[in-house]
């Protein structure tokens, strides 16, 4: 069985949902430190001008070390706000009218002290349906293992009964360091290789937006496109030869 785990993320890219497609369970990471400023409260759309980020603003302060799964939503008046960027930047797209009314259903329900993590799973889900993914999703939370960083993910997989790990690239560096903890639980890792494919939008074309403008754009089409993204993971081997053939040398570093 082959499973993802990775954090909750405020309107995700494309790259999120093609790595939930590809697994058997995706294990929604909410037992982490939440990091301020990071794609777990914002996203971007694309605007005449170029991308624009929507944040959705949390309680901070004095909770420094919270965790993602118990973070709240500080002003519930930023969902007005970031419904009308949609509306002024996508009610001219062929599936704006299509989609924005349950769209603004979602962020309707949203009040102060909302838990950041309800309104992403939410949104997520909805994407899910409309992609008609059905890639059970599972919350770190409700399997209480213990651990960091990459000992966690192995107890996760450990207790999932997991043989394939396929992770998002950027997390690379840091598993490759602690490949032990995989190895004890007899887990393959695998990295997501995901190149951003074009579709058609109001010129010119902007790569790494919210999915939420792909749906916009697309409509019924979106689940294709994604997919047309998807190249073979890399194995563990590939990266760590990758990261070692880019890392530079002592005569470069004494330049």
């Amino acid at each position: 069985m082959k499973v993802a785990i990775t954090q909750p993320t405020y309107l995700p890219w494309l790259g999120y949902f093609d790595l939930v497609d590809q697994v058997d369970m995706f294990v929604v990471l909410d037992t982490v430190q939440f990091e301020k400023q990071s794609w777990q409260q914002r996203n971007r759309i694309k605007t005449p001008t170029g991308l624009q980020w929507l944040t959705a603003p949390v309680i901070f302060r004095c909770r420094l070390e919270q965790r993602i799964q118990d973070v709240e939503i500080r002003d519930a008046g930023f969902s007005a706000k970031h419904l009308r960027a949609l509306e002024l930047n996508y009610s001219r797209t062929l599936h704006f009218r299509e989609h924005f009314a349950t769209v603004r259903s979602i962020f309707q329900e949203t009040h102060d002290g909302t838990r950041l993590i309800d309104l992403n799973l939410r949104v997520i889900r909805w994407f899910l349906d409309l992609l008609d993914i059905r890639t059970p999703l599972i919350l770190a939370s409700s399997l209480a293992q213990e651990g960091k960083r990459t000992q966690l993910l192995a107890n996760i997989c450990r207790n999932l009964g997991v043989t394939q790990y396929l992770s998002p690239i950027g997390s690379a560096e840091y598993l490759l360091s602690e490949m032990d903890f995989f190895s004890a639980v007899n887990v393959e890792v695998l990295f997501h290789n995901y190149v951003h494919p074009e579709y058609k939008l109001f010129p010119p074309f902007v790569p790494y937006a919210s999915t939420i403008d792909l749906i916009f754009n697309e409509g019924y089409r979106a689940i294709e496109i994604i997919r047309s993204g998807r190249k073979e993971s890399f194995s563990a081997q590939a990266v760590s030869a990758q990261l070692a053939a880019a890392a530079p040398t002592a005569a470069t570093k004494g330049a």
